[in-house]
């Protein structure tokens, strides 16, 4: 195989990729913790953002620190960190609003529909019997009970019950 070196090129390929991660909310988070970037949660290599545009109240989005698009690109420490961190926004959202159930997935890549392609997030949903209602189908319309903010404090405090307790870490 032969190899073109164009050294010429590196400044064009560093801006693109720095222009990549100046525009991610999930960089900007991390650089400006003290943003209203609903932050509710940083460990040593994730954070844990609730979803600007949530499907149900506590729609949270857990995040390696790294911007990597794909899980196998983490090493297994981050691996490690982003699941164990997964499992402790899920006990949290289950002491704080006892949901029926919990989606949690990732969109990894443009055809798989995520939203921000370049930075791997795993959703976490909490569901209820019914939070599908006349509004969503009739008026095309989600009805969210719970403000952001109260959403993120709540949320926020029991994650750190959770965290602290040593459950599930």
């Amino acid at each position: 195989m032969d190899v073109l070196w164009a050294p010429w090129r590196r400044n064009y390929v560093v801006s693109t990729a720095a222009k990549n991660h100046s525009n991610c909310i999930f960089c900007k988070a991390v650089q400006d913790i003290h943003s209203n970037n609903y932050l509710v949660y940083k460990s040593k290599f994730t954070i844990v953002m609730l979803n600007k545009y949530p499907y149900n109240n506590a729609h949270t989005m857990v995040a390696p620190i790294r911007h990597v698009p794909s899980l196998e690109l983490l090493s297994d420490e981050e691996l490690l960190d982003l699941m164990k961190t997964v499992n402790i926004v899920i006990s949290a959202i289950k002491l704080c609003y006892n949901p029926d159930g919990i989606n949690v997935g990732a969109n990894i890549g443009r055809a798989a529909g995520a939203g921000v392609e370049g930075h791997l997030h795993i959703h976490i949903v909490p569901r209820w019997i019914g939070d599908t209602n006349f509004m969503a189908v009739i008026a095309r319309t989600k009805v969210i009970p719970e403000s952001l903010e109260e959403t993120c404090s709540r949320l926020t405090e029991c994650i750190n019950k959770v965290s602290n307790s040593g459950l599930k870490e």
